[in-house]
């Protein structure tokens, strides 16, 4: 009887508390200084707080390429070189009605050969390089913070 109940429990229960994470696409963009690797960071337009370019897959476009687009419109990102996968985070995106829906971000790393000053979101966002042990610092989800410590 203690199996069948285990069983009920994991088959209506379960798909109710364990709910299947979204998939966005985030660019690490950074640039090489005398002094090291520096990474572009910008701010959400909700909170404020430090984050890199995200957001959803755009129909017609790959991960990296979605990820790029995201970059332009968010940070100004015009062109890069070779973009490279460098792992993913996950994190709990807060909608517009108060609720949380659960995230995975699979990272690209992409070298920033322009950036302009004129983008889709500049009067909506701020954006700043740091050094990725300050970026690391500055972001709230522990995976990135590991992502950038290790870039």
């Amino acid at each position: 009887m203690m199996h069948v109940l285990k069983r009920a429990w994991a088959e209506t229960l379960m798909p109710l508390l364990f709910v299947p994470r979204k998939s966005q696409v985030g660019a690490l963009c950074y640039r090489k200084t005398d002094a090291g690797k520096q990474v572009l960071l910008i701010t959400s337009r909700d909170t404020g707080r430090w984050i890199i370019p995200k957001g959803w897959p755009i129909k017609g476009l790959d991960a990296a390429g979605a990820a790029l687009q995201e970059a332009w419109e968010e940070a100004g990102v015009r062109k890069t070189g070779d973009t490279e996968a460098v792992g993913s985070f996950d994190y709990d995106k807060r909608l517009k009605d108060g609720e949380y829906l659960p995230v995975r971000t699979e990272v690209f790393a992409a070298e920033v050969q322009e950036l302009r000053s004129d983008y889709p979101e500049a009067k909506e966002r701020q954006r700043a390089w740091f050094t990725p042990k300050e970026a690391a610092e500055l972001v709230d989800e522990p995976q990135l913070q590991d992502i950038l410590r290790a870039f």
